[in-house]
């Protein structure tokens, strides 16, 4: 698999995968500011999964489209792939994603002897928090953008969901980890998010790391006739790139995306869950 791919992958991959909610905020004008960003969102650690309003709840059928790119820093520094990325411009591509109630788990709670308990805190029943998933999402979004062949299986940590890693043709590896998000929620028919991933891809002759934000902002169209039904979602999402500590150019760069893409969803609903 080439570097090209490999950044195409790395862009798409974090549609759906992107703290506490808040009303509007940094993000919701982060979005309106595009492509004037100079630095990193303000965001905190990464715990836990990321909440999705109770409205996304189902399955969807996406349409994504590369609407626009910006290189900030050319020509003095422009990533890989880049310029061949003008090819995917305003070149649909669908997959499906799906959005659940989660689960509660098993609590482990260890106790100053031998033995530890393992507490059963409703682990059967649902909670209200909205969340998506994951190995689902990210293994049909690879197969819409590498091919059915190319894309192996998707695999999440069951001890974190912000690890997994996807299997790909040739014995290459794509190890993702989401280390800062935020997420608010401007009106009850809006939601915006931004998380920021560490990427890893390993193949058997190279290893290439980078940093990728990827912030998106939601917005339903609830059905007249049935106010709780939601007839589709146009989303707004913006993917930047930033430079890795290990890249020769990294300190030239002082922490600004080197690479913006923005995105155009179309989300339809394939299966929604009553809530």
């Amino acid at each position: 698999m080439n570097l090209r791919k490999l950044i195409i992958i790395c862009l798409f991959f974090l549609c759906f995968f992107t703290g506490n909610s808040a009303n509007a905020g940094q993000l919701y004008e982060r979005v309106a500011e595009f492509p004037n960003w100079e630095s990193k969102p303000i965001l905190n650690e990464a715990e836990g999964d990321l909440i999705y309003p109770k409205w996304m709840a189902g399955e969807w059928q996406v349409t994504s489209t590369l609407v626009e790119m910006v290189a900030p820093l050319a020509p003095e520094i422009v990533t890989p792939g880049f310029e061949s990325n003008r090819q995917y411009l305003n070149q649909p591509i669908t997959f499906n994603v799906r959005f659940f109630p989660a689960k509660n788990k098993l609590i482990n709670v260890n106790f100053p002897f031998p033995q530890s308990l393992k507490v059963l805190n409703n682990s059967a029943r649902k909670t209200d928090n909205i969340v998506g998933d994951r190995a689902f999402n990210g293994f049909n979004i690879a197969k819409a953008v590498l091919g059915e062949k190319a894309v192996l299986s998707v695999k999440v940590d069951p001890k974190n969901p912000n690890r997994q890693i996807t299997f790909l043709d040739n014995d290459n590896q794509l190890l993702s980890t989401v280390t800062l998000r935020g997420s608010e929620t401007p009106s009850f028919d809006e939601f915006v998010s931004t998380e920021i991933v560490q990427q890893i891809f390993q193949s058997e002759t190279s290893i290439y790391l980078n940093e990728v934000e990827t912030t998106t902002a939601y917005q339903a169209k609830f059905n007249a006739k049935y106010p709780k039904k939601v007839d589709k979602i146009n989303a707004n999402q913006i993917t930047a790139i930033y430079l890795s500590p290990q890249d020769p150019d990294y300190f030239q760069a002082e922490n600004q995306p080197v690479s913006l893409y923005r995105y155009q969803l179309k989300l339809q609903p394939i299966k929604t869950v009553k809530n």
